[in-house]
């Protein structure tokens, strides 16, 4: 079985994230139970992996929370989106957080249909094609 594996990270202070980071943990469960039921039809397994981002990971790199990765991929770079970055919450201090630019809106948190759509490109990329039925249809064109 293949994997399609999603990762999230955030910042996490005294089992406390941003309201950002929180809401797109909301999303990314919706998402996450969309897709593992929907893509085990087409033998792929989706796995969704959480990863706690200590204050010294976030101080270095503040872009680095609220990101999410499909297959070691940013989610941004399967639908062509940009990274953006805005103020946040007391838990980021002074720091500005992860925004997402995708046709022209930014989004702070991100939505289950930017996750699911990014993740279907992902699985595409997954499913073989039918070498036979490809050449039958190379023949018929001659």
């Amino acid at each position: 079985m293949k994997k399609l594996i999603i990762k999230w990270q955030r910042l996490v202070q005294n089992n406390t994230t941003c309201p950002r980071c929180a809401d797109t943990g909301l999303e990314i469960e919706k998402a996450y139970i969309k897709l593992k039921e929907s893509l085990k039809h087409f033998n792929i397994e989706v796995l969704l992996e959480k990863h706690e981002l200590t204050e010294t990971e976030f101080n270095k790199n503040p872009l680095i929370s609220n990101l999410i990765l499909i297959n070691d991929k940013p989610l941004e770079a399967w639908i062509s989106a940009e990274t953006g970055q805005s103020k946040c919450c007391s838990v980021c201090g002074d720091e500005e957080c992860r925004t997402i630019q995708f046709r022209g809106n930014i989004y702070e948190a991100i939505p289950e249909n930017l996750i699911i759509k990014a993740s279907l490109i992902a699985a595409s990329e997954l499913i073989p094609i039918d070498k036979k039925s490809s050449i039958l249809t190379i023949k018929n064109f001659k």
